[in-house]
């Protein structure tokens, strides 16, 4: 498959991409340096015109992964997905854990939980990010490509549908909940026993099928009733990995993915400007042209596709700045913001002996440095032998296959 190489002119601004022989020939005659490695990008030294053909760029709006592909009339100039990040809500709740920790020490303090507001449109951290990693993807591609259109794919994702496709009538406005309490409901479904040893006449206690820890969510499907015994010894364990399949069959999907998208899909739109399709059209001419399921080919599609020569597709990863970290507490020091780290960071390019690598991290106090090449090969180089060539962070292209 094809690989563009990315055009700026003199200003900086996005013209349309060449091929690899034209890009090599401006590097080497000198009319050109290179910008970044990965999209491949370089700037123009010289003036020249700026005719622009019209660039399409389709947007699969996604809850795990973004597919983009932007087209001309006769070529695909860029596609990939893009690996949205799932560990915000994990480092938020070990964030609340430090400042609860942190205020304890401070001995009476007034209560402020009323101090605070929530603004009009307000959306939870996690969703927020989702949110701003499709405004963020699409900026970052406008600054490499004049993109005339841009079109997103939305959905509505009816939930109790999804968990009851047969429901119909009066049955649908009423929640299973309707006219139980959670612990009676639970009793009369598991037939007061405990779900797991079976025995009978024993305090029970409701117990996650799968643990909050490893993904579990509160709905009652996920909710069961155990006996002290069988709850302490199943642990942090799932209710198939501690030995029973059956149960682990009836707790059904968690609902988090269509409620996020629910609610920013119609704002991505809306902020990006960009006009909007559906999934059933998307799926029609996907199996019209004969491409398989993927989040590339939805995009390729959604830009409006047809037979367009592709080109190889990236994968993007998202890459925190983790800039800041607390410095490990020493007798007689207080806490402190450690600013300064080691001068490279995983997923940083680098040189050394004139061949590019991706940094796998450092180690012996940051004086030696683990790469790894394009072939998956480790390498181990003194930190004086290596040549920063980007940072990795935020958005990281990579090929797929091709880590």
């Amino acid at each position: 498959m094809r690989v563009p190489i990315y055009v700026l002119n003199m200003r900086g601004q996005p013209l349309m991409p060449t091929t690899q022989p034209k890009g090599k020939k401006l590097l080497h005659e000198g009319k050109a340096k290179v910008v970044q490695r990965c999209p491949f990008t370089i700037q123009l030294n010289y003036a020249t015109g700026e005719t622009k053909q019209p660039i399409t760029l389709g947007l699969d709006i996604g809850y795990t992964n973004i597919g983009f592909s932007a087209k001309t009339e006769k070529l695909e100039v860029i596609s990939g997905t893009l690996i949205l990040r799932q560990d915000v809500s994990n480092k938020l709740d070990e964030k609340r854990r430090y400042r609860k920790t942190r205020r304890g020490r401070l001995g009476y303090r007034p209560p402020r939980f009323n101090n605070r507001t929530r603004p009009e449109g307000w959306l939870t951290p996690s969703t927020q990010h989702r949110l701003d990693s499709h405004i963020r993807l699409v900026e970052k591609l406008e600054t490499l490509l004049p993109i005339s259109y841009k079109k997103g794919e939305v959905a509505n994702f009816d939930a109790h549908k999804m968990q009851q496709p047969e429901i119909t009538g009066v049955a649908y406005q009423q929640g299973t909940l309707q006219g139980y309490e959670v612990k009676e409901y639970l009793l009369d479904k598991w037939g007061r026993a405990c779900a797991y040893c079976g025995k009978t006449n024993i305090p029970l206690e409701v117990e996650h099928i799968v643990p909050k820890s490893r993904g579990g969510t509160d709905r009652v499907s996920n909710l069961t009733l155990s006996c002290r015994k069988c709850n302490l010894k199943k642990g942090d364990q799932t209710a198939e990995e501690f030995g029973y399949p059956t149960i682990q069959k009836q707790a059904k999907q968690p609902l988090k993915a269509p409620a996020c998208l629910n609610t920013i899909r119609w704002r991505i739109v809306e902020q990006l400007g960009a006009e909007y399709t559906y999934g059933y059209v998307t799926k029609y001419h996907r199996n019209k042209l004969g491409l398989e399921k993927s989040h590339v080919n939805d995009a390729f599609v959604i830009a409006g596709g047809k037979n367009q020569e592709r080109c190889l597709p990236y994968e993007v990863m998202q890459v925190r700045r983790n800039n800041r970290s607390i410095q490990t507490n020493r007798k007689g020091f207080k806490p402190s913001i450690r600013r300064q780290r080691y001068q490279l960071q995983p997923h940083d390019v680098v040189s050394c002996n004139g061949k590019p690598y991706k940094v796998k991290g450092v180690f012996n106090y940051g004086r030696w440095v683990r790469l790894c090449d394009s072939q998956g090969a480790i390498v181990n180089a003194t930190i004086k032998h290596v040549v920063l060539l980007k940072y990795g962070k935020g958005l990281v292209f990579t090929f797929e296959n091709n880590n």
